[in-house]
Formats: structure tokens, sequence, C-alpha cells
């Protein structure tokens, strides 16, 4: 499982915990917001959760924290991109996800201090294009993910992609439980992307409303809009109508209007517009990200389980 890396949401204290409970926590770069004229937040984000990871690791050798991710986001209006690259190589960053935008010069970056990179994608050529500009892997992001998301099926995505590409590929779309997970192994993907239940988890840096209303919604609570930032994602209805929106009448707006100068994905005005991804109704209560870990890993071996029983395995 690699925990998606979520806006605002992911910070240190989620990356730490996620990793120590087994799977691969991870951040957007742009996360780390310093006030101007301060030293860089994102180089002091690294070193806490490299410092921690490695204290946990020296006493517990024989469960070691799984390795930590940075999303960064390649479009061209994210003018920290350049820094952050540069704190990242120096930090020696495992794991890239990169997000909106193939870049050859990213993927050298990250390859130069010995990091793979997943690229997001939402279609085939998408996904023959990172490729061909030397990411490692891949995250398809289906219908049903939380923020941007596609509209292609996991069936089709994933079946397209590994006719021609057999390294590392993540699932995205929905994915809340172990039941999922299993489902996204046997499509052929070899990890499950899980970001929308650790919203709701005590190590996210997210309002209470928005954890509680996590925790009360579900699929059909899930509105796919453009209007927010330019490109097409999912959000909290709940959230839409608070911002005195009707959710089933929301205008378009065009991609130019996504812009991360600021270091911020969605315009002020739409700050309290909540993304989510489908698969929330398998969230019931808030609580410690290890617990969604723990879910996740017995309802996965249970249905694997019952597969094989059914099977004869």
């Amino acid at each position: 499982m690699i925990a998606a890396p979520l806006f605002i949401i992911s910070v240190p204290e989620l990356v730490i915990a996620q990793c120590k409970a087994g799977i691969v926590g991870s951040f957007p770069a742009l996360n780390a917001r310093e006030a101007q004229g301060e030293p860089p937040l994102l180089d002091a984000w690294l070193t806490q959760i490299s410092e921690e990871l490695d204290r946990h690791n020296q006493a517990n050798p024989d469960t070691p924290a799984a390795p930590f991710a940075v999303n960064q986001i390649v479009h061209r209006s994210n003018t920290r991109l350049d820094r952050d690259l540069e704190i990242c190589v120096k930090h020696k960053v495992p794991l890239w996800i990169t997000s909106l935008g193939a870049r050859v010069d990213v993927n050298e970056a990250a390859h130069s201090c010995g990091g793979i990179v997943l690229h997001d994608i939402i279609n085939n050529t998408f996904a023959r294009k990172a490729i061909a500009k030397g990411a490692d892997g891949l995250v398809a992001v289906a219908a049903g993910a939380g923020g941007h998301a596609g509209q292609q099926s996991p069936f089709a995505l994933i079946r397209e992609i590994r006719d021609w590409f057999d390294g590392p590929l993540a699932l995205s779309g929905a994915i809340a439980t172990g039941e999922a997970l299993l489902a996204a192994r046997a499509l052929g993907a070899d990890f499950g992307y899980v970001g929308s239940p650790f919203i709701a988890t005590d190590e996210a840096n997210a309002m209470q409303d928005y954890k509680d209303m996590i925790v009360q919604s579900g699929a059909e609570d899930i509105v796919y809009s453009s209007l927010f930032t330019g490109v097409w994602g999912n959000y909290l209805r709940g959230s839409v109508e608070n911002a005195g929106m009707d959710p089933d009448n929301l205008p378009e707006a065009d991609a130019k209007a996504m812009n991360f100068g600021s270091g911020s994905s969605k315009p002020k005005a739409w700050k309290t517009i909540w993304g989510s991804g489908q698969g929330i109704g398998a969230v019931r209560s808030q609580g410690p990200a290890a617990r969604i870990v723990d879910r996740m890993a017995r309802e996965y071996a249970d249905a694997g389980a019952r597969l094989a029983k059914e099977f004869g395995g």
C-alpha cells in the first residue's frame, strides 16, 4: 500500500505514522510552506521524517518502517519546483511521485540520488509519455479517486498499461478496504494507492469538520467538478453546499485556471471545498493512521483466504 500525498493534510506526523505502520507514507512538497524570509520548511520536514524513521528502525530492526515519498507538482506555475528538487536530492528522498506534467530533468534529479519515480496518469497515452521521459513507474488514477481524478474504469486502464509495461504500477481510485487492495493486485497493479481514508485520522492536518464529513459521507456524496482548480476532480458534496453552491449545477473551469505560484492548487475562494474519493463509505470513525493500515491488512488477508478456499488453494 502507498499512502497518497494529500494537499494540506499530509504532514510529517502522518507520514511517519504511515511508514511505521508498514506502508509508504507521502506528502506534497508544496505542503511545506514557510513564511517569507524563513529557511525552507521542506528541508526541516525531510530532516524530521528521516531522523524519526531512522530512530524507529534502530529500535525495531525486525519491523523497520517503510520508505517515504515526496510528491512534486511538475506544472509551469510551480515556481518552487527547482528549489524543492535540490532539497529532495540533498536528502536522498527514496521515492518521488510526480504529477501534472512529466519532465526528463525531474526524473534525472531523482535518479541522481538513487530515487525511484512514479508518475500520476489518467490514461494510457499519458502513461506512455511518462515512461518515455524516464519515469520508473506509474500511478494509474482511475475513476473514483480523490482530488484530481480520471474517468476511466480501473479494469480498462490497468489492462491497457499492462499490455506494454511491466514495471512498478500503483492503482488509485476508491481503494479504502483490503478487498479493494486485493482486487487491485488481481488486476495487475503492484500497489494500491490509498488517500481519503487517511483524512479522518488523528495525525492528519485537516479541520475537524472535514474529518467528521469523511466519516459521515459515502460514494453518493462525491461531486466531480473542474470548477475549483481547472482540472476535473472529486469533492465532498457537503463542503460544496456549505459554500453556498448547488453541487448538481456547477459551472466548468478551464485548465488555465490552475496556478501553483502561491503553493496552493486552489484559489483562496475555494479553500473550504474538500477533496475526497468515492471509497469513504468504509471509513466509520476517526482514529490513528495505523488503525486504517491494520484494518485493511486484515481485510486483505481474509479476502485472500476466502478466494483461496473457493478455488481450492
